[in-house]
């Protein structure tokens, strides 16, 4: 258990912080999930929608480091790559 009030504190700040980043990131996944059934259900439109909707979230979450800029370009870039191969 933190002794000092600074300790304390810091302890305070990382519960917030923690809960903010979890609904952060289940944000993220929500979004990332409506694009997988979009692109599962073979509806190009609904899932360039769904894409193009994830694509700031993921961005946001990148900015908030919640996850890393180069781990939002991937999810990002192999989303985009399974929703131009639905019309192939």
């Amino acid at each position: 258990m933190a002794n000092t009030t600074s300790a304390k504190k810091a302890t305070r700040k990382i519960a917030r912080r923690t809960d903010v980043n979890k609904a952060r990131r289940s944000r993220m996944r929500s979004f990332i999930r409506k694009v997988e059934e979009a692109i599962a259900s073979g509806d190009k439109t609904a899932a360039e929608a769904a894409l193009k909707a994830a694509q700031p979230e993921l961005q946001r979450a990148a900015n908030k480091g919640v996850v890393h800029r180069n781990t939002a370009s991937r999810k990002v870039s192999r989303l985009a790559s399974r929703v131009n191969a639905i019309g192939a």
